[in-house]
């Protein structure tokens, strides 16, 4: 996966609370080989009035998502993931998300940022009243979002990430590589704690 550093986008809203992972991208599609069609990104909503909106000319560039309370919760299909990853979506921003939904996203390249429901009410009010839509920028590394009110004025805020999915996204790892890029460092360690303890290794 690609590493998220500091990004800015478009914000695309989804409106609706307890969008669940059948909406995302229905069942049927998951037949189907990713790697060979060429992803699941153009069935992102395919069911859905929302895909209207992330096709539209205002959003169809957009890779920052705004949504609702309990964003992706139901099943633990990890296609729902892959169908934003696909289409090119860096990050999702809502209140709350389903727990899978949460997981999946930080395993697969998919930056959620879990902000106030004020926060998220807010970012929907400049959607709605902004005439060139609402550019956000991503900064990871900060742990930050913000966008421009005018010329002078910019409004920032936090939000928090586990520290090792973090530094996984950052680095652009899963798990495993991100692991396997200690690999040095383990065997170090491994070798000095044989020369302390050579009864061990007997």
């Amino acid at each position: 996966m690609k590493p998220i550093k500091t990004f800015s986008s478009v914000v695309a809203p989804i409106y609706g609370r307890n969008i669940d992972t059948d909406q995302i991208i229905p069942a049927r599609f998951l037949k189907m080989n990713r790697q060979v069609q060429g992803g699941y990104g153009p069935y992102l909503f395919h069911d859905s009035d929302h895909a209207r909106v992330l096709n539209s000319q205002a959003f169809k560039n957009a890779t920052i998502v705004v949504a609702e309370q309990n964003f992706g919760c139901g099943s633990s299909r990890e296609g729902a993931v892959y169908a934003f990853v696909d289409r090119g979506f860096q990050a999702v921003l809502a209140p709350s998300f389903g727990d899978i939904f949460f997981n999946n996203c930080l395993k697969n390249g998919l930056l959620p940022i879990q902000l106030s429901e004020s926060i998220i009410a807010e970012l929907f009010d400049n959607v709605e009243q902004s005439e060139r839509g609402l550019v956000l920028e991503v900064d990871l590394e900060r742990q930050e979002v913000s966008w421009e009110i005018d010329a002078k004025t910019k409004k920032k805020y936090p939000f928090t990430l586990d520290p090792f999915w973090r530094e996984c996204l950052l680095k652009g790892l899963d798990e495993i590589e991100l692991t396997q890029s200690y690999l040095r460092e383990i065997e170090e360690f491994e070798q000095a704690h044989k020369r302390m303890h050579p009864w061990l290794f007997v």
